[in-house]
């Protein structure tokens, strides 16, 4: 292990065919990530596919309602696909056909990240496989049949707790046995560099945009932008824009599940510990030998046991918040926006919004913040029906 990229957080902890199968990709992203013919056909995608730029929507009933700072919403959810999934896929998989890949796997939770990819895939032509927990297939089975509807095939996976951690173990052992031809488009700002990297430079766009769109409408920088945490992406593509603005507070909410004073969450930023979780260093929830302890959450996109190293690395600058919000507090914000605003959010993106409630009502009228909502709710109705 040489450099990482994250103050100590980061690097590359893996060995044998699968390093350099990952350098593989480092050398191609380093070559096409700066090249202007790769990245017009990604803006032009982003554009013209994914339906950017994403509105910056003015909440003015909640803003009302609570009666404290000014709230806006990046409205993520209106993208192709429905969640921020859509553009760093569509970066990745221009990636794999630059370097000759003929087949992309992915693993996926909430099954937003399996959607893009599926989809990405049949634009491309090229033949898709997603890894997803049995349970996440059970609580997000309209997004199953999207996949399996958009061409791909999906593996159901019925080890461990049979959620996203152990579809990330799938999809890894998928790789290191079909290096040739495959390309594993990981989902989140996790793994292994150049993964963590790459995701945040294919999802920075979102922060780019709320800061352009934020000072055409009031003039001046949010105080405050909101993100839910799980790996990690749409946090940190709405956070980067913002890591120079020390006067813009950065807030990621994590999932507290069933309350972090019990075993049934996924509070990694909260409880977890440094370590090596998925060839990178970073922190994740596991017991005094270093064992990965299984995690919770209502939400199958939060429920990772480990986080991006470069959130942790911002936890330890300062220069982010990170809290833990509860399966019941994230349901209870998830009807609120439904019922004052017309949004039915993902339940993931429930998380900052409740995380954003609390924080604005005891803000300033005049202060401004940003909540990047990062899916749409259609895939959550059945479980929240449930719940």
């Amino acid at each position: 292990m040489e450099t990482r990229e994250f103050g100590i957080y980061g690097g590359q902890f893996v060995e044998g065919d699968i390093l350099k199968a990952i350098k593989e990709v480092e050398y191609a992203f380093e070559q096409y990530r700066n090249d202007p013919i790769f990245l017009k056909e990604f803006h032009d995608l982003l554009k013209n596919y994914a339906f950017r730029p994403s509105m910056l929507y003015y909440a003015k009933r909640m803003t009302e309602d609570l009666d404290g700072a000014k709230i806006y919403l990046k409205r993520e959810d209106l993208n192709h696909t429905g969640a921020h999934k859509i553009n760093n896929v569509l970066g990745q998989a221009l990636l794999a056909k630059r370097m000759g890949k003929t087949r992309i796997i992915a693993e996926t939770g909430a099954g937003q990240h399996g959607v893009a990819t599926a989809t990405v895939c049949a634009l491309f032509g090229i033949e898709c496989e997603i890894y997803m927990g049995e349970e996440d297939m059970r609580r997000q089975a309209l997004n199953v049949f999207r996949m399996r509807l958009l061409g791909a095939k999906v593996n159901s996976v019925e080890s461990g707790t049979r959620t996203l951690k152990d579809a990330v173990d799938a999809a890894f052992y998928d790789f290191a046995t079909h290096l040739d031809n495959t390309y594993y488009l990981i989902g989140s700002a996790v793994g292994p560099h150049p993964y963590p990297l790459m995701v945040r430079e294919f999802q920075k766009v979102i922060g780019f945009e709320i800061k352009r769109q934020i000072l055409e409408v009031e003039n001046q920088l949010p105080d405050l932008v909101v993100a839910c945490v799980g790996g990690g992406s749409n946090a940190i593509g709405a956070f980067h824009a913002f890591i120079d603005d020390l006067e813009v507070k950065l807030l990621g909410c994590e999932a507290a599940g069933k309350g972090i004073e019990t075993k049934l969450h996924a509070a990694t930023m909260t409880l977890g510990k440094d370590g090596i979780f998925h060839g990178m260093y970073t922190k994740f929830i596991q017991d005094d030998f270093g064992v990965v302890l299984p995690v919770y959450s209502i939400s199958p996109g939060l429920d990772y046991p480990g986080v991006g190293p470069e959130h942790v690395h911002l936890l330890e600058m300062k220069r982010a918040e990170y809290i833990a919000v509860t399966d019941d507090e994230a349901v209870y914000a998830l009807r609120y926006l439904s019922q004052m605003e017309g949004i039915i959010p993902a339940i993931e993106s429930s998380h900052a919004v409740f995380g954003a409630m609390e924080k604005a009502k005891k803000m300033r009228k005049d202060q401004i913040v940003v909540i990047n909502l990062s899916g749409r709710g259609d895939k959550d109705m059945e479980e929240i029906s449930n719940y």
